[in-house]
């Protein structure tokens, strides 16, 4: 059954707006625990390896809440009342990548990809695109992602023929258990840490 993402969103368009502006600034995780998450550990007295398994307890903690309670917030969907929902899986899934890649070349482009590339290929479905074209444009924008952190933190460039199309299918299953902010980053995870030791 195909979802309509603005009227499943609790506030309507304002709703799904907001859902996806919150998605996009996750960009700015990752450039907080590489660049700054040392330094603000000595400030707080703790690693910034520590301080992300926090916040993942603390997201499963919070959401384990919600899911009693049965409510849902501005800007989530409806079916999130009895479900995971897709904020709890992305920032339990970006703090997993955090703690599994201490390098920045590795944690920037799996991270930007879901930031970026899912709510592109979820625009590009409202719009009525057809799946070839959610598809190419999906690969095109993970490829730039990739090509672009290869220029500024040294991701190795093989990465982008591989991981770009990884990105975009690990996107694909619909799975009512598990959410795409989770399989846009677990699996492209689990291939990197296979692939990483001989890069």
């Amino acid at each position: 059954m195909k979802i309509d993402p603005v009227g499943q969103s609790v506030g309507g368009m304002k709703g799904h707006v907001l859902r996806r502006v919150f998605h996009l600034s996750m960009a700015f995780i990752p450039w907080i625990f590489y660049q700054y998450g040392d330094e603000i550990g000595v400030d707080w007295s703790i690693s910034k390896e520590r301080f992300a398994s926090l916040v993942v307890m603390v997201i499963i903690l919070g959401e384990s809440l919600r899911l009693k309670l049965g409510f849902v917030v501005f800007g989530q969907r409806q079916y999130e009342a009895n479900q995971v929902s897709a904020l709890a899986w992305g920032g339990f899934s970006v703090g997993l990548v955090l703690l599994m890649f201490e390098e920045s070349k590795y944690g920037y482009p799996l991270i930007f990809s879901l930031t970026f590339i899912d709510p592109l290929l979820g625009e590009a479905r409202r719009i009525g695109l057809d799946k070839t074209k959610v598809h190419i444009i999906g690969i095109t924008g993970a490829a730039l992602i990739w090509l672009l952190c290869w220029h500024l933190v040294g991701t190795p460039l093989v990465l982008v023929a591989i991981m770009a199309p990884l990105v975009v299918a690990a996107e694909s299953p619909r799975l009512k258990w598990i959410d795409d902010n989770a399989t846009m980053l677990l699996i492209p995870a689990a291939a990197l840490l296979i692939i990483s030791v001989w890069l």
